[in-house]
């Protein structure tokens, strides 16, 4: 066999790599897609909408605290939530010895938030939280004007 220029070696092997990683990617995205065979998820928002705003504060909120990260939770109440709901929220865990915004110790493993409508200034919603094979839920008003939220209940 002729010898190839180092160059041209190279080249070919990187070829070859390529071909191997997208065969196998291929594979591995044929088995997952026969798997799912659902439509695939989405999510969609606006920063314009205050119930919006409801759903992205709770996924993100779960998220930090699943993570442990209690700096950035901490910083998502700062943004999320109206100071009066804050101070609330504070009085109730010190009483309660539970996280105020997910009425619980623990974290959910999943989560819903569904629209109930507007009315007299605020967005209303009702959050389910998915604990195993139990659910609760926390009705959540937000401001219409400042898409803060205002009230927790549950």
């Amino acid at each position: 066999m002729p010898k190839l220029p180092a160059q041209r070696t190279a080249s070919i092997a990187l070829a070859a790599t390529a071909a191997a990683a997208a065969l196998s990617l291929a594979f591995v995205t044929s088995a997952s897609a026969t798997a799912d065979a659902g439509p695939a998820p989405s999510v969609s928002g606006g920063p314009e909408g205050a119930f919006t705003r409801i759903t992205d504060f709770y996924g993100a909120y779960i998220d930090a605290v699943y993570d442990g990260d209690g700096a950035l939770a901490d910083r998502l109440r700062a943004a999320y939530l109206s100071v009066p709901l804050q101070r609330e929220l504070r009085t109730w865990e010190d009483a309660n010895h539970a996280d105020g915004v997910l009425r619980a110790q623990n974290v959910p493993l999943r989560w819903k938030v569904t629209s109930t409508g507007n009315g007299m200034g605020k967005a209303n919603a009702t959050v389910t939280l998915t604990w195993g094979g139990d659910t609760t839920q926390i009705l959540v008003q937000a401001d219409l004007g400042t898409r803060r939220i205002v009230s927790l209940k549950g």
